[in-house]
């Protein structure tokens, strides 16, 4: 009788001491290794819905409290881009996407052990610009006056809502390592400016509002927990 008592007595002291593991610092730094992103769309981008990888691209700071953390994360991404306007064989555009965003939200523990699922919310800004060239890509169109190149800019900047599922697993009480998916609810106001590379340099600009769902499956980091409050 006394052995089944004094395992029962050893898992309930193991279970209390991993319980709140990351509970037990007021605060994590975070970094985000890798992530695969869904863009917000560029023009009539054909492929808009295709993912974009992206490496080290993001912090994140979280103050613990017991069985809440609340975080403060940004992302940044700044790298040429290429892309089919309207069809494969209509045009093509080349230039450069800066891309950032800043989060505020919170994140709560299913479990407290090593291996510890969560979800939580985040809501934020964020801004997308393109900038590049458009050239035609269709034949059939090389002698006709609109068959020529345009200088293009996109600009989109508004607000964002993002529920987040994911997982921590910590080797250590030190250290966890997180894998993340969340889905941008992206509310922005957007401008479109083209400039036609005619003897007129014609220009048109085109202001609109758009609502788009960006699907960000997954990302994956190492959190450091500084401040022991024990």
């Amino acid at each position: 009788m006394k052995k089944p008592l004094l395992l029962a007595l050893f898992l309930l002291i193991t279970v209390t001491a991993f319980s709140q593991m990351n509970g037990d610092y007021n605060y994590s730094i975070a970094i985000r290794g890798y992530s695969m992103l869904e863009m917000p769309k560029v023009f009539n981008e054909t492929s808009s819905d295709k993912f974009t990888d992206a490496y080290f691209n993001g912090v994140m700071v979280k103050f613990n409290d017991n069985q809440f953390s609340y975080r403060l994360n940004g992302t940044y991404y700044n790298k040429s881009k290429k892309f089919f306007n309207e069809c494969e064989t209509c045009q093509e555009a080349d230039g450069k996407l800066v891309d950032y965003s800043f989060k505020l939200g919170f994140e709560k523990n299913i479990s407290y052990s090593r291996i510890q699922p969560y979800f939580g919310f985040d809501i934020g800004y964020r801004y997308s610009r393109f900038k590049g060239s458009l050239q035609n890509r269709n034949q059939l169109r090389d002698v006709s006056a609109d068959a020529v190149g345009q200088n293009i800019e996109s600009s989109k900047q508004g607000i964002l809502a993002s529920p987040v599922v994911g997982i921590k697993i910590s080797p250590i009480s030190q250290i966890s390592i997180f894998a993340e998916g969340n889905l941008d609810l992206f509310y922005s106001f957007e401008r479109q400016k083209t400039i036609l590379q005619d003897v007129d340099n014609t220009r048109t600009v085109n202001n609109d509002r758009k609502t788009e769902f960006l699907l960000n499956p997954f990302s994956v980091g190492i959190q450091i927990h500084l401040g022991s409050n024990k």
